[in-house]
Parts: C-alpha cells; structure tokens; sequence
C-alpha cells in the first residue's frame, strides 16, 4: 500500500502541507517494505489547473491513500475514479499525519472540501 502526502519538505520531519494542488511536494510512504520516497508535487508552480496536475501525478504514481487537507472538485473527481482514498485533517510532520491515519483519527472526504481555484496565487 503507498500512502501519499502533501507536505512542504521531502522527508517525514517535514510539515505537512494542507492544500493538495499546490503543495511542493508529495512524501510517499510505503509501510509494507518501509519505504519512503518524495516527488516534486507538479502542481505547485501551475498558473492554473494546479489540482488536476497534482492527482495525475498521484494517479501515476499508483498511490492508494492521500493524506491531504484540501481538495478541490475537479482533483477529487480524478482521484476518486483511480479508488485513491483521500484523508483530510493533516497537521503536524508528515509522521504524526501517518500515525494519526493509523489510528483512525483522519476523516474519509467523501466529496470535495475547497472549490474551484481556492488555492490560486494572487499575482
């Protein structure tokens, strides 16, 4: 199982960030082999579409859990058509995120929680 994460840095230490689109990067962990990995979130310097971008890369990357704040409609509908589980209420390092998802104390986001263009830069 990968679990992903958004967050501002690459490594479990690093804080978790809550907006998914735009992120810097997404921390991947897989606790079957014990693996963690970071990618660079390809969404983060979007001018627009920033949350689409964010689940493509997600999608392909084959991740089964998101652990995120925000999501906006267009992201959640792709990542709900790829069966990716997204979990919201993300705060603290990327391990404390990890363990409160273990113990069940992230809520399941069942539809989008932001809108449209919530997480655009003002230029």
């Amino acid at each position: 199982m990968k679990i992903c994460i958004s967050a501002f840095g690459k490594d479990p230490d690093s804080e978790v960030d809550p907006q998914f689109g735009r992120c810097n990067y997404f921390v991947i962990i897989d606790p079957d082999i014990g693996s963690t990995t970071a990618i660079t979130n390809p969404g983060s310097e979007a001018s627009g579409g920033a949350g689409i971008r964010a689940a493509e890369a997600i999608v392909g990357l084959g991740i089964d859990i998101l652990l995120t704040g925000s999501v906006g409609p267009n992201a959640f509908s792709i990542l709900s058509e790829a069966g990716i589980e997204t979990y919201s209420g993300i705060k603290g390092t990327v391990s404390f995120a990890l363990q409160e998802y273990q113990s069940g104390k992230l809520a399941l986001l069942e539809i989008p929680n932001a809108s449209t263009h919530t997480g655009m830069r003002k230029s």
